[in-house]
């Protein structure tokens, strides 16, 4: 079972459960992030409690071992994303569609031959989406394995190999990598309120 929840930052830290996780959040500009991820956290696996979390090498945050989920988070701008399973290992990313200066140098770096010829095979108005399209699914991978920020050159979306899923909501650029095949549809995707998830993983309607 995979589960994908959508929530605003700025909502997430003026939730009450945000005020008390406050004293374990980093100062400085992660504080926000943090404290939205640990809130949405929270209040998709409510009622039960927020189990410890470790990070792994390159940190990766997940539950402390022996806890049968995974979790991955994502942020751009006001926007958050969680993916969580009980399947195994996750990656999520996500982005808002916008200008980025330099974003073809950055693709020439990064972007693999195939992952090249899909952006080239767009209009050009439409190949900054393709941009983010791709480097979104880049990242998933990258952080479904665990891996650093540098892997992702080393990285072909486009192989068979990765059970990616892509979506566009609005303005965002999603993507999704996962154990086992997962498509991430406009149905699927929770979205966050004031009070909570509209549906918990571990109470699935």
């Amino acid at each position: 079972m995979y589960q994908f929840v959508l929530g605003k930052i700025s909502t997430l830290c003026a939730d009450p459960l945000a005020s008390a996780l406050a004293d374990r959040a980093p100062q400085g500009a992660r504080q926000a992030s943090w404290l939205a991820g640990r809130t949405l956290l929270a209040r998709t696996l409510s009622p039960r409690p927020l189990p410890d979390i470790i990070y792994g090498e390159h940190g990766k945050p997940a539950f402390a071992k022996g806890h049968p989920l995974w979790f991955n988070l994502s942020h751009s701008g006001d926007d958050i994303a969680l993916l969580m399973s009980d399947e195994g290992e996750v990656g999520c990313d996500i982005e808002v569609i916008r200008p980025r200066k330099n974003w073809q140098a950055l693709a020439n770096a990064v972007f693999s031959m195939t992952e090249h010829d899909e952006l080239e095979r767009e209009a050009p108005e439409e190949r900054l989406s393709a941009f983010w399209r791709i480097w979104t699914r880049k990242e998933a991978i990258v952080k479904q394995r665990g891996g650093s920020a540098w892997q992702i050159v080393s990285i072909d979306s486009t192989a068979q190999t990765h059970a990616v899923s892509q979506l566009q909501v609005g303005s965002l650029s999603l993507a999704v990598c996962t154990s086992t095949p997962y498509t991430l549809t406009h149905e699927s995707i929770i979205h966050l309120g004031t009070f909570g998830a509209e549906k918990s993983l571990t109470h699935p309607e």
